[in-house]
């Protein structure tokens, strides 16, 4: 098969077309023939060799896939409810940048009815991420108010999309006016511009003192003691990446006063078991959601596969909105 490969770590262009054997499927695994690839910012991240994979996950960076199953374990496959021919989106651990990928059967998700193979390979890496984090880990309930760190990231249309989706009200930063359109446009209540606006002021004063309920954070670093002072009594503070920097301070009186949470997680590395149970949420909270026309993916840009560079440029340029895809 026909491959990215990361030649060794560095800039965009040591992403290179090559050729690998094969994957073949194991127990509980099938065999996907890939239409298209989502990009996301740890694919940037292992490119820079900052993020390995998991013990025996690929080399090979993606993380989510959409096509065709083409092979694989069929006895899990009926279990499933899959059958050789389906059309599917799947999570995986790396390997994602190939012709062929192979893929938990139970981290497989029918392909939404309606949508095409481009817009099925955005879906898994963000709306499993953006479910575990602001819906299971935090809490959300319908009548919250949800911050959300850059709105126009893959993982702030999908939060800005599913929270509405679920009764709660949506603030969301971005780096422009323009990206602050961007963020309404797919439903946001509220976006500021952190450029030109201190973001805990303004959640302070559109929530009337109160704050946000739930904040996902993609950031940390200085932003984490400014977010818990823009946080509500009760409040849960959820980082997901450390752009800003790992080193934070917080008020642990003001924790204890306050009842605030602060936690965090990372996907990638957790078991297959976890990543089942999402995406059966997925499948019966959200599907429907996208299926009904509640939810869309929002695609920014699509390359072919072998110009695997551009896209990374793209991404570390935080020029798009929404999700870069490529293609076979």
């Amino acid at each position: 098969m026909k491959a990215i490969a990361i030649d060794r770590p560095g800039a965009p262009e040591v992403l290179q077309l090559a050729e690998r054997p094969d994957p073949v499927a194991g127990p509980g695994e099938v065999l996907i023939r890939v239409a298209a690839a989502g990009v996301n910012r740890p694919d940037v991240l292992q490119r820079k060799g900052a993020y390995p994979p998991p013990a025996g996950a690929s080399d090979l960076p993606g993380l989510e896939v959409a096509g065709t199953i083409v092979g694989g374990d069929t006895s899990a496959m009926a279990a499933a409810g899959y059958k050789l021919g389906d059309r599917v989106c799947a999570l995986v651990a790396g390997g994602g940048y190939a012709q062929l990928c192979v893929a938990p059967v139970e981290q497989c998700l029918p392909a939404p009815k309606g949508l095409s193979d481009v817009e099925a390979a955005s879906l898994p890496e963000t709306f499993f991420t953006v479910w575990s984090n602001v819906f299971d880990r935090a809490r959300l309930q319908p009548g919250e108010t949800l911050l959300v760190q850059g709105g126009t990231s893959g993982i702030g249309v999908t939060a800005i999309q599913l929270a509405k989706a679920a009764g709660a009200t949506v603030i969301v930063t971005a780096g422009s006016d323009d990206k602050c359109d961007a963020c309404r446009a797919l439903g946001a209540d509220h976006a500021i511009n952190y450029r030109s606006h201190d973001f805990a002021a303004e959640v302070k004063r559109l929530t009337e003192g109160k704050g946000a309920d739930v904040i996902l954070d993609m950031v940390a670093g200085d932003y984490v003691a400014r977010e818990l002072a823009c946080l509500a009594t009760d409040g849960r503070l959820v980082i997901i990446a450390v752009q800003g920097g790992v080193d934070a301070r917080i008020d642990a009186g003001d924790v204890l006063r306050r009842r605030l949470t602060i936690t965090g997680s990372t996907l990638r590395p957790r078991p297959v078991a976890f990543k089942a149970a999402i995406a059966r949420a997925l499948r019966e909270n959200v599907w429907p959601w996208i299926e009904a026309g509640r939810v869309r993916p929002v695609i920014f840009k699509t390359f072919e596969a072998a110009q695997a560079a551009q896209a990374h440029a793209l991404m570390e340029s935080n020029q798009h909105v929404g999700k870069i895809v490529l293609t076979w």
